[in-house]
């Protein structure tokens, strides 16, 4: 954008597991941060900053009155909840990202959320070679102590762009930097996503 600021959908991507809580909260219309970390498995601390940066982008709102109908709040099985916490519904603007969401704009949102994060770019190039890998590979694949890419393996997670395995062994062909017949999982592994696959086929990345 001319001013430098990114995209409203772009802002959103580059808050990992903001997509996530926005869709939970156009699922269950009304809900408050520890029922949104239970659905979504996103750690409450993460949920609780997550939903105050999109409050602060006007895609949430604050729920007021004392207590939540069933009918707002379609997950809750009680006809009337009277409220312990604070409960939060998407916005109309939150409302109107989601509906306008389709592959092509994720994928495009997700270029322009890491057109500057050359680190991101070079871990999903070196998912893209190595395929399932912990993140002590990655890092020495990419150059970085390990401190500063777990956290960005997890962002990327969040993203959408890497997946983290559910598989307890994981296969030879699976794990290409280490060849070996099968690994069993006692570390976290992690994995292109097909979203992370289009978003380097989009922008041609390759690193040196």
């Amino acid at each position: 954008m001319p001013d430098g600021r990114l995209p409203p959908l772009a802002s959103v991507l580059a808050i990992p597991g903001a997509l996530r809580v926005l869709a939970h909260l156009r699922r269950a219309r009304v809900d408050y941060g520890r029922s949104i970390a239970i659905s979504t498995g996103i750690p409450l601390e993460d949920v609780l900053g997550v939903l105050d940066k999109l409050e602060s982008m006007e895609l949430i709102r604050r729920v007021p009155g004392s207590s939540v109908k069933r009918s707002e709040a379609k997950l809750k099985l009680s006809d009337e909840v009277h409220r312990h916490h604070m409960y939060y519904e998407l916005s109309d603007a939150g409302d109107l990202l989601l509906r306008s969401l389709d592959w092509d704009s994720f994928i495009e949102g997700c270029r322009l959320a890491l057109r500057d994060d050359y680190l991101a770019m070079k871990i999903l190039d070196a998912a893209r070679r190595i395929g399932v890998d912990n993140a002590l590979t990655y890092a020495k694949l990419v150059g970085r102590p390990l401190e500063e890419v777990e956290p960005e393996l997890e962002r990327l997670v969040g993203m959408g762009l890497m997946d983290v395995p559910r598989s307890r062994i994981i296969k030879r062909h699976e794990r290409r930097a280490k060849p070996k017949a099968e690994t069993r999982v006692h570390h976290r592994y992690y994995e292109l996503s097909d979203a992370g696959d289009a978003l380097l086929r989009r922008i041609g990345f390759h690193s040196t």
